[in-house]
């Protein structure tokens, strides 16, 4: 007799078993019960950007466990940190000529750590480094997210170099972390720590973008305005919605796995 199946593991089965169209359409109406829950639970909703800063933040914490820990940077991307530093850099010039805030002060914790991280992958770590893996072309995404802000950036009352620095650091934070999904790509194996880092990724990527659909909500729209008029407002939202749905299918398959009691995530082929 067989035993009963856990309720994930069936979901799980039937969800995989439907065809693309019904996995998108589950996936937008998942996003928006969450988008939802979150409008009821928090009061202000200003904190879910904090939250999403914070578990970035526990995301890298994960990292210099790992590295601390296992004395070894195997299937971290080095270029996804340095892009992350690089965007955590711009977007501190902007809150310190724009807006200072306690999202600076998270910022500036993030940066610190993220270049601690790329000190130790570069220097102390880099006979475990795989950079025949990590071979993601940072062009690819700095020269296009470099040319898309000088075309597309506020048009509020500041300065035309922070105003173009600003929408970068916007664009480049929605593509960071490409390079890392092409070293899972590669390897196809993620072991636990960098797994969790992901997770934290995707985590505080969809934190951030409830924060921008419902900071619109609660204000009816006028905070697209203050944002300036204009494609720069449809770009914001568009880039918070892009960096989280490049993560969605690996946080699937990451709850599936830990769900399923396995600590090493095996991704099938075409996943990221």
């Amino acid at each position: 007799m067989k035993a009963p199946r856990r309720p994930i593991h069936a979901v799980a089965t039937w969800v995989k078993r439907q065809p693309p169209k019904v996995k998108a359409f589950l996936a937008v109406v998942s996003a928006m019960a969450a988008l939802v829950i979150l409008r009821l639970v928090v009061e202000d909703h200003d904190n879910l950007f904090v939250a999403a800063e914070t578990v970035h933040a526990v995301g890298i914490s994960v990292l210099i466990y790992k590295l601390i820990k296992e004395k070894t940077c195997a299937g971290l991307s080095l270029k996804t940190q340095e892009l992350t530093a690089m965007f955590l850099a711009v977007r501190l010039y902007c809150s310190f000529v724009m807006e200072y805030d306690i999202h600076t002060l998270l910022d500036s914790a993030t940066l610190l750590t993220t270049l601690w991280v790329i000190y130790m992958i570069r220097f102390n770590l880099k006979s475990s480094y795989m950079a025949d893996k990590d071979n993601f072309p940072i062009y690819y995404v700095v020269i296009p997210c470099a040319v898309l802000s000088l075309a597309i950036h506020p048009s509020t009352a500041h300065n035309i170099v922070n105003r173009i620095s600003w929408a970068f650091c916007v664009y480049l934070e929605a593509v960071s972390v490409l390079p890392q999904l092409r070293v899972m790509q590669n390897t196809k194996i993620v072991e636990p720590f960098t797994a969790h880092y992901v997770f934290a990724l995707g985590v505080a990527r969809f934190l951030s973008c409830a924060h921008w659909v419902l900071q619109v909500l609660d204000t009816r729209g006028r905070l697209l305005t203050a944002l300036g008029y204009g494609l720069w407002t449809s770009m914001v939202l568009l880039s918070e919605i892009v960096q989280t749905f490049i993560l969605a299918d690996f946080c699937y398959y990451y709850v599936k796995s830990v769900f399923g009691g396995n600590l090493v995530l095996r991704l099938p082929s075409g996943v990221v």
